[in-house]
């Protein structure tokens, strides 16, 4: 690729390309979808994977991200044909349907904010800048922030999130110095809220465990972007898309989110559900899904000390029976 071709800060290294690219296994032909498109990383080798007689269709809510997976594909993919789709996969039966295929021979959710909005100190999602407090991943069409979530929520609610998005063992002292602070002045950056944080934190507590922020950072941003619930609703609609035999790849990066996928999964690859006494099986039900990781991967130490990103990632994979 040419050096400025694309956009610097979404030039990074995607994560477990390789277990990706073996799990998904497609073929040429293959339509490919990733849901979490970001500059392409993935979607590159995908788009390689499927050919000139497959199909890529690339879903992302950041025209940051659109232009930079435009410019990625059209010099290191330009004969594969792409459908890049300005969206959230939470709507991913309407994207699917605007986008006129029939079915889909592989999804690919890589799940939370990736690094170069974690880099870009003007989107308010890194407790290392002090930036506005925003953390909206589609500043155009959400209108609900990082600012006014600490801001206006009562003191119950912050502590509700910190403690279940973020699981954070001092969610309700943190709560409770962020409402204190804001009554003597509101919280208007990321710099504010570093500093909330730290101080409803007991000092021990602070010198291990990474920054002292992390935690209550991803789970306002969680409850910005209300990412559980979408990814709940993207996960069922790949479940209806997917055709017989393809298969749907999620990397996740916390525990809220892998159990939300290892339950989908679960519950989509469940058979029979009738009490075991009964002889002859009355409900009907069939299994959807075979699940193919039945633990789940994690990347290698390897690519950990060369993407420390990698170093939460997990990839939970099934196919459609």
């Amino acid at each position: 690729m040419t050096e400025g071709t694309l956009i610097p800060e979404y030039r990074h290294e995607p994560v477990m390309l390789a277990e990706v690219l073996e799990q998904l296994d497609l073929s040429q032909g293959s339509v490919a979808c990733d849901c979490t498109l970001g500059g392409a990383g993935h979607s590159v080798k995908l788009a390689a994977a499927v050919g000139e007689t497959g199909l890529l269709i690339g879903i992302d809510q950041d025209d940051m991200a659109l232009s930079a997976a435009h410019a990625r594909l059209d010099v290191e993919a330009p004969d594969t044909p792409r459908k890049l789709l300005k969206g959230n996969f939470g709507d991913l039966d309407d994207l699917l349907c605007s986008a006129q295929v029939p079915g889909v021979d592989g999804f690919l959710f890589d799940l939370g904010v990736s690094s170069p909005q974690l880099d870009i100190p003007g989107r308010g999602f890194s407790y290392h800048e002090d930036a506005p407090l925003d953390m909206r991943m589609d500043p155009g069409n959400n209108t609900l922030n990082a600012a006014e979530v600490v801001n206006t929520y009562i003191e119950a609610d912050l502590a509700r999130i910190l403690r279940v998005y973020g699981e954070e063992k001092f969610a309700g002292q943190i709560a409770r110095q962020i409402v204190r602070r804001r009554q003597e002045k509101p919280l208007t950056t990321t710099g504010d809220l570093v500093e909330a944080v730290k101080a409803g934190i007991p000092a021990a507590a602070r010198r291990h465990g990474g920054h002292p922020a992390r935690k209550s950072f991803q789970a306002i941003r969680i409850e910005v972007n209300h990412e559980l619930d979408v990814l709940e609703r993207g996960l069922e609609a790949a479940i209806r898309w997917v055709n017989p035999g393809g298969r749907i790849c999620v990397i996740s990066y916390h525990s809220l989110e892998d159990r939300i996928v290892k339950h989908i999964f679960q519950e989509h690859a469940q058979g029979c559900t009738c009490p075991p006494d009964i002889p002859v099986c009355v409900c009907g039900h069939v299994p959807a899904l075979k699940i193919i990781t039945r633990k789940p991967l994690v990347a290698t130490a390897q690519e950990v000390e060369r993407n420390p990103r990698a170093r939460s990632a997990k990839i939970r994979v099934a196919q459609r029976r």
